[in-house]
């Protein structure tokens, strides 16, 4: 099977408030914390501006990392609106393409599922994330929900990364 031993995954949690990221190295079959943060555009300032903050920040974090793989939270439709999730799947997109200019690979996850390659349970709390990162993570310190989410999706992304390359390996 193939493995990614000394592989560094970046998670994005995004959202055009506040998008989580964080880091972890694979070592083995070793998880390791790296970094973690959140980007926020100015919340006055035009859409276009904050989705450019996003992307720039982004590619900042790709160039400071060189992530081998990065995962992204799918975007969650839920009764907010129709103009929520758009404006949702735009901080999406723009973290996409910074993510996608470097040629990095690219895995994207549903909330749901990456609830379940870190809690157990699809329908996790925040709370239920937040603690098994933090036990998943020793020392990985104070952490905001959006951090923790894009920390657990960096974890589902080491997680299935390695299956996905066997699968596509054995056809």
């Amino acid at each position: 099977m193939a493995t990614l031993n000394k592989s560094c995954v970046l998670g994005i949690d995004p959202g055009l408030r506040c998008t989580g990221w964080g880091v972890v190295a694979i070592d083995g079959s070793n998880l390791m914390h790296v970094a973690h943060g959140t980007i926020t555009p100015d919340t006055k300032a035009k859409l276009a501006n904050r989705l450019a903050t996003i992307h720039q920040d982004v590619v900042g974090l790709i160039e400071k990392y060189s992530p081998d793989l990065v995962g992204v939270e799918e975007t969650f439709v839920n009764a907010v609106g129709v103009q929520s999730a758009l404006k949702l799947g735009q901080a999406r997109g723009a973290a996409m393409a910074a993510i996608a200019i470097n040629g990095t690979p690219i895995s994207e996850f549903a909330p749901r599922r990456i609830k379940q390659a870190v809690v157990g349970k699809g329908a996790a709390t925040k709370t239920q994330v937040m603690y098994m990162i933090k036990s998943l993570l020793p020392g990985v310190g104070e952490l905001t929900t959006d951090e923790a989410d894009a920390l657990a999706c960096a974890i589902c992304t080491a997680h299935h990364k390695p299956f996905e390359e066997y699968e596509v390996y054995q056809q």
